[in-house]
């Protein structure tokens, strides 16, 4: 594959990245982003269907991780990297909506703090951003001995 078509998908998958942010509130059942967006210090915490969060949720995640591993593959194109990346994150998702469900049947009572930043890890590509950095590092390191 070419330079030019390699740099073209990325920057598509990232455009991809940015559409599905955009029309988030649209697109998926989260009545936290209205919350989390106004006063949620003084706000009545919402109610909400559990199943049908936790649904959209794991479909944004799951939009979020291929397009994530894609963009992987493409900076590094080394199955190896994208076998841990999709160990890494189901691991996390496993981890962070057992915490996150957690969260919302005390209804944020040990702090609003946590629960917004473990819904964002779940709703945001952010592992995009800690994984890429990584694996370059690691490349960079192990190609220079």
């Amino acid at each position: 594959m070419g330079k030019g078509i390699k740099i073209g998908l990325i920057v598509t998958l990232f455009l991809l990245l940015i559409l599905i942010r955009s029309f988030a509130s649209a697109t998926f059942y989260d009545p936290f982003i209205e919350y989390f967006k106004n006063d949620y210090l003084t706000s009545v915490f919402p109610v909400f269907v559990m199943s049908k969060l936790f649904t959209n949720l794991f479909f944004r995640y799951l939009l979020n991780t291929l397009i994530s591993l894609a963009i992987i593959y493409l900076f590094f194109q080394k199955k190896q990297l994208i076998i841990f990346s999709i160990k890494f994150y189901l691991i996390a998702f496993i981890i962070l909506s057992v915490l996150y469900f957690i969260l919302l049947k005390t209804s944020f009572s040990s702090g609003y703090l946590l629960a917004f930043y473990v819904r964002r890890m779940l709703i945001h590509p952010i592992f995009l951003l800690i994984l890429l950095p990584a694996f370059y590092y690691q490349k960079k390191t192990t190609t220079s001995r």
